[in-house]
């Protein structure tokens, strides 16, 4: 790849996801006790930036669809659309059980994906989509794990086990496209630059704005959380 898509990789797209890693300077403080569980700040803020991911990756993906110039590019926005399709519903089905506010817009790092993808077409387009989407995926893939490890919440368990399902598969169909170029992406998802928290939190909705809803595709493949009619999945019999 030029210098440009390694210059734009180091200094928009792993900050987007670092959000999730650092989220607060107490993320193992209790801000609630539920019947599916305590939810901690690092549990909030999982919930909140896997509904952020969506609302910047499954535009890209109806973006890829009309773009795409290869079979490799437009199965991996397929997969885009398909699977944060899933994971948007679980997120607006476990939220409000959790007493969590979604935001309804990305945040400004992750807006300027779209931007920038927006932009472009041909084979730079192919490549750039390719790329970012591999380093942001790579960047949280570890997050997630310790989410899954370390959280006493069933709800956020459960979506930490579908995340992790969406973000191998949409790592792998953007491996597939054969435009990875795995040196910078590495380098970019270990080494990340330090930019202001304003830029990768997503704004909170707007006083009576109705919820963003991003619709599966009619061959949806992928499915949300099944929280059983909304009984505890898995509860933590030690909490009331």
């Amino acid at each position: 790849m030029g210098g440009a898509l390694t210059l734009t990789l180091s200094a928009l797209a792993y900050p987007s996801m670092l959000g999730v890693t650092k989220v607060s300077t107490a993320q193992d403080r209790v801000i609630a006790n539920t019947q599916w569980g305590p939810l901690t700040e690092q549990d909030r803020d999982f919930v909140v930036k896997v509904r952020a991911a969506g609302l910047w990756e499954y535009p890209l993906g109806k973006i890829g669809l009309e773009k795409g110039t290869s079979k490799a590019v437009i199965t991996a926005s397929e997969h885009l659309v398909d699977g944060h399709a899933a994971l948007d519903t679980s997120c607006r089905k476990i939220a409000p059980m959790l007493n969590i506010t979604l935001p309804n817009l990305a945040s400004p790092q992750q807006q300027g994906f779209v931007t920038q993808l927006t932009a472009e077409s041909g084979e730079r387009f192919d490549t750039d989509f390719a790329n970012i989407l591999r380093v942001t995926h790579g960047s949280i893939f570890n997050t997630i794990a310790k989410i899954r490890s370390t959280t006493k919440n069933s709800l956020v368990r459960a979506l930490a086990d579908q995340a992790n399902n969406t973000v191998l598969d949409h790592i792998t169909v953007m491996e597939k496209t054969g435009l990875v170029d795995f040196d910078t992406a590495l380098f970019t998802q270990t080494t990340p630059p330090k930019l202001p928290q304003s830029d990768l939190t997503p704004p909170p909705p707007a006083p009576g704005q109705p919820e963003v809803v991003l619709t599966p595709p009619p061959n949806a493949t992928s499915t949300p959380v099944d929280l059983g009619g909304g009984a505890p999945v898995n509860p933590d019999p030690t909490v009331g």
